[in-house]
């Protein structure tokens, strides 16, 4: 009860959170913050990606976007049980969309995120056993000096990470790519994701949901 009431808090307080427009550690963010993440004291299942965008800044929600319509595919799963909280959190590096570049292409997420919530949070869902690591700023948190040197080599080496989590009793890590259709010529260069990856993220993802 004691856990579930700090929990709580934690969620409140970042769910009110204006240390990057307030108290940035550069620049502060050009709009209103918005966190957006989905949490619970039960899901036994996590993604941690990058930022929201623009279109989940809208929302409210995360991952209403054509990468969460892949996600979800890659996860065998609809959106009755992905934003089913019970089941399954998602905890993205970066809790508000970080703004756009100038080509376009959204920002890096907020540094100020890290700092001030992720330990935290993390430590109050010890329940997680899995966590689905989403791109290279997920997989340098949770992986740290285990990332491999680029994103393709660290998800390759993906059963790296799993056997030695399961052999070790922890948490387990599972690197993906962005679910982004701009990675579809990885996805086609790298075959070994969708017919030795996929099948494996699948069967944990039913296990745990």
């Amino acid at each position: 009860m004691e856990n579930l009431t700090e929990l709580s808090g934690l969620l409140e307080d970042i769910r009110n959170c204006r240390i990057c427009v307030e108290n940035p550690q550069k620049s502060p963010l050009p709009h209103e913050p918005r966190p957006v993440l989905q949490v619970s004291a039960s899901a036994r299942l996590c993604i941690c990606g990058q930022a929201p965008g623009t279109r989940v800044h809208k929302s409210g929600r995360p991952f209403t976007d054509p990468s969460g319509d892949r996600l979800r595919d890659w996860m065998g799963i609809g959106e009755d049980i992905f934003y089913d909280a019970d089941k399954l959190a998602i905890i993205p590096m970066g809790f508000c969309f970080p703004g756009l570049d100038a080509k376009g292409g959204d920002l890096p997420p907020r540094t100020e995120c890290r700092a001030a919530w992720h330990d935290r949070l993390f430590a109050l869902v010890p329940q997680v056993e899995l966590i689905l690591v989403i791109g290279q700023y997920a997989q340098a948190y949770h992986l740290g000096k285990d990332r491999r040197k680029s994103l393709t080599e660290t998800v390759a080496d993906w059963r790296d990470f799993w056997d030695r989590d399961r052999a070790e009793g922890q948490r387990r890590i599972l690197p993906l790519p962005h679910p982004s259709w701009r990675n579809n010529a990885w996805i086609k260069k790298n075959p070994w994701f969708e017919s030795q990856l996929l099948p494996v993220l699948r069967q944990e993802v039913k296990r745990l949901v």
